[in-house]
């Protein structure tokens, strides 16, 4: 524990990360190793909470495109989130840890109601707790719940892990020369449309002074480098003044 930065993280898994080498759905291994980066964390004295996307079973915006009413498509990829996140928890217990799953929907006999006093205690006597259904209300994404639960929880980091190491300027995927930026402020983010998060996401980390990394979920022990205050990925914070 004495070599920790960060006590305590809340980290952003998008849906995607769960899909592994798959087209869809759920893959068990890739399920497994992020439990395992998880476990590295918790067993390092790192205080953990956890908000997972739905991306990877369904996207509640693409049924609105196609003529779906919002709510109800936004309600559809809640419970995305809540299956993932149920998925997640299994195998974290299967590893000895101790999990639960706390959603921003109703529903008792799946999980439990989120309750911000309840969230910090758990969270302080070391159980992992997993948010899940993002915020509870419509027209939010699961970015601006990591946010919200991360101001809530009083992370000391927030990490969004994804498919690729960091920010560039533009998709990695498609070309060749984009550039890979180390760090930057939220307004330099938002003013150049970088879509590390939502806008709503990012206001809400930068009035609250919230710190944010994004990284490769893929990297080994990535996420412990970071609890550890090595350099990974690309840092997003307040602008200095």
């Amino acid at each position: 524990m004495s070599n920790l930065r960060y006590k305590r993280l809340l980290v952003k898994l998008s849906g995607e990360a769960l899909m592994g080498q798959q087209d869809y759905g759920i893959d068990p291994v890739m399920v497994g190793r992020i439990a395992g980066e998880l476990r590295a964390l918790h067993d390092a004295g790192v205080e953990l909470g956890i908000v997972v996307g739905g991306g990877n079973l369904f996207r509640g915006a693409g049924l609105a495109e196609a003529g779906v009413d919002r709510v109800t498509g936004d309600h559809m990829g809640m419970l995305a989130t809540v299956m993932n996140a149920l998925a997640l928890k299994d195998c974290l217990l299967t590893l000895g840890l101790k999990a639960g799953v706390m959603s921003g929907l109703f529903m008792p006999q799946v999980c439990e109601a989120y309750t911000q006093r309840d969230a910090r205690e758990r969270i302080a006597n070391g159980e992992i707790i997993i948010f899940a259904a993002g915020t509870g209300s419509p027209y939010f994404t699961t970015d601006t719940a990591a946010s919200l639960r991360g101001i809530e929880i009083q992370a000391d980091l927030m990490i969004k892990a994804t498919k690729v190491d960091g920010i560039y300027d533009k998709d990695p995927v498609k070309y060749n020369d984009a550039i890979k930026y180390e760090h930057l402020n939220y307004d330099q983010a938002i003013d150049q449309r970088l879509a590390v998060m939502d806008v709503a996401a990012m206001i809400l980390c930068d009035d609250n002074a919230l710190e944010l990394i994004v990284c490769n979920i893929n990297d080994p022990g990535g996420l412990l480098k970071l609890a550890e205050g090595e350099s990974v990925g690309t840092r997003v914070s307040r602008k200095e003044v």
